[in-house]
């Protein structure tokens, strides 16, 4: 079980690898940087045995909370450490009164796509040619808040 918390400069070394083995075109440390500094964004890492092993990052935008970005070391995948900083990330985006959450995944990424629905995530639209370092597709998801279904 990984030690969920807030991501700190310090974390920003081990989160940049972790992006650049997991993402044809990953952020930059200052990316990271300018969402940690963000007041409506919320940034988490996972850590195991003092090493951040994956992270997560949500902003919001108006009223809809949008996951950036979510990523788990190679080694540690498969774990469950996505699906429990995806848990923490929406508990804490679910603190204030909001329409929903939207995230964009890459339409071959099977492995994600059934994590998000498991949490109530569905496909409301395509975004075609999103990604440009080949042209997929992305899949536009969604998930109404509680609020929302109240």
């Amino acid at each position: 079980m990984a030690i969920i918390r807030p991501m700190r400069l310090a974390d920003l070394k081990e989160v940049v690898k972790i992006e650049e083995a997991s993402f044809p075109r990953p952020w930059s440390a200052n990316a990271f940087i300018t969402q940690m500094a963000n007041d409506a964004s919320i940034c988490l890492v996972a850590e195991v045995d003092g090493h951040v092993v994956g992270y997560t990052i949500a902003t919001q935008y108006v009223e809809v909370w949008h996951l950036l970005d979510l990523a788990v070391h190679e080694d540690y995948r498969r774990r469950y450490i996505a699906t429990e900083l995806l848990e923490q990330i929406l508990e804490l985006c679910g603190q204030e009164a909001h329409r929903g959450y939207t995230l964009e995944v890459r339409k071959s990424n099977r492995g994600a796509i059934k994590m998000y629905e498991g949490f109530g995530f569905i496909c409301t639209g395509l975004r075609k040619a999103y990604y440009s370092d080949n042209g997929e597709d992305a899949l536009i998801m969604w998930k109404d808040s509680e609020d929302m279904l109240a």
